[in-house]
């Protein structure tokens, strides 16, 4: 079983790779593999609704999206990383996951996921709730903590000063372990994925 771990951060040994590496530490220490993906420096254009993706499968920007649905294809779980900027996940990341979960379910949909934010002082639970809304619109199950998913520093050094923001990270971890290897049980055990029915689209003005 593996998971990847999105660092939506334009710093790649930043602050919220440090946190996407103690999340990584519990899940390899509890049998699970681990990769981290950076998705990059570069700008990423938004979504502009064409479609096209429906037919494909994959976006027709030809940028660190489509790299990582292929990733997302060969995975069990994500965990999305994101500094706070405004009160909100980085813009490249917000285009990443936009571009990367419209029309695309069946890319996501029983993994189990979880939002990891890294911040200076607030606006880390607005972002957290941002980043989740991805999950919960795609059938992924939310992994939880003992407490929101966030840590507080500038720095990967100063982040080691919040021994409690860190610990929230190991059990996040350690829940998302667990929660894998329940799932794998389960399927061993003749448990399929749930049957839906076929999605309704109803718009609210007639």
């Amino acid at each position: 079983m593996k998971v990847l771990l999105v660092n939506g951060s334009p710093h790649s040994k930043g602050s919220t790779n440090a946190a996407l590496i103690e999340v990584a530490g519990a899940l390899e220490k509890n049998g699970i593999d681990t990769e981290i993906f950076h998705i990059g420096e570069q700008a990423i254009v938004g979504c502009i609704a064409c479609r096209s993706c429906a037919k494909t499968g994959r976006c027709y920007v030809s940028d660190p999206v489509n790299v990582f649905l292929s990733r997302v294809e060969t995975v069990d779980g994500i965990v999305v990383g994101s500094p706070v900027h405004f009160a909100s996940a980085t813009g490249m990341l917000t285009a990443f996951l936009d571009r990367s979960f419209y029309l695309k379910t069946k890319f996501f949909a029983d993994k189990p996921a979880a939002a990891i934010v890294v911040c200076r002082r607030g606006g880390a639970t607005s972002t957290f709730e941002q980043i989740n809304k991805y999950f919960a619109i795609s059938n992924m199950p939310v992994v939880s903590s003992q407490y929101w998913n966030m840590v507080h520093g500038n720095t990967p050094e100063e982040i080691n000063e919040d021994p409690e923001g860190l610990q929230t990270l190991r059990t996040l971890g350690v829940n998302m372990a667990w929660l894998l290897k329940c799932i794998e049980a389960g399927k061993r055990a003749g448990f399929s994925s749930p049957q839906r029915e076929e999605a309704i689209k109803t718009n609210f003005v007639r």
